[in-house]
């Protein structure tokens, strides 16, 4: 099914992933990392050399995405923020990324950083990438579509699921695919939203309420 209302061209003609519903708090307080700007897309974890697909992305454009998962990144420096920090390299799941342990989400990016052909570009000029924090209800066509740990098998999304980061940075409801896999036994797992809707042949989009 599709959200009710009416808007011109379906609410498909944004340049971003994230699609705002009801925002929380539009944050710019922090730094994006350098590789904020150069990461891969999907960021690189694979156990079979075959990434993950995923919805609502453009595998050519660098950078963190629009839609993506917004991360605290000590290992980059005070008060930066960016992607997961195994950025660029297609490293195995089972090896634990250099500064997991260090890394935790913050909220969901508005834009994709490095911009778009013939559009302003305030990321690189400014070194800021604005993310929404502090709840709020969004609409989200980045997300996992297929298991990183187990396979690549299609996953399926249900109303009332927890949202994770994955370890490419995107929406799953897989928890032994978050960002943070590698903690140590019994320390919290971030949700980052509780699933209202799952994306379908209508609306391509998921729209959940976010908890961070």
């Amino acid at each position: 099914m599709a959200l009710l209302g009416q808007a011109s061209g379906g609410w498909t003609e944004s340049s971003s992933a994230l699609r705002i519903l009801h925002v929380g708090i539009r944050n710019t307080v922090g730094i994006l990392t350098a590789d904020a700007f150069t990461q891969t897309n999907p960021v690189g974890i694979s156990s079979s050399g075959s990434f993950s697909t995923s919805n609502g992305m453009n595998t050519a454009t660098l950078g963190v995405l629009g839609g993506s998962v917004a991360y605290a990144r000590p290992d980059g420096g005070s008060n930066e923020i960016g992607g997961p920090s195994n950025t660029g390299a297609a490293a195995s799941i089972a090896t634990p990324p250099v500064g997991v342990n260090d890394v935790r989400p913050l909220g969901v990016f508005l834009n994709t950083a490095v911009g778009l052909a013939y559009e302003n570009t305030p990321g690189v000029a400014s070194g800021k990438g604005p993310y929404v924090s502090g709840q709020g209800t969004y609409a989200n066509s980045l997300f996992e579509s297929q298991t990183l740990a187990a396979g690549f098998a299609a996953l399926t999304y249900t109303t009332g699921e927890h949202l994770y980061s994955s370890m490419n940075g995107y929406l799953t409801n897989v928890v032994t695919d978050r960002y943070g896999l590698f903690l140590p036994a019994g320390a919290e797992t971030t949700v980052i939203g509780i699933l209202k809707m799952p994306a379908d042949a209508v609306q391509a989009e998921m729209v959940y309420d976010q908890r961070i």
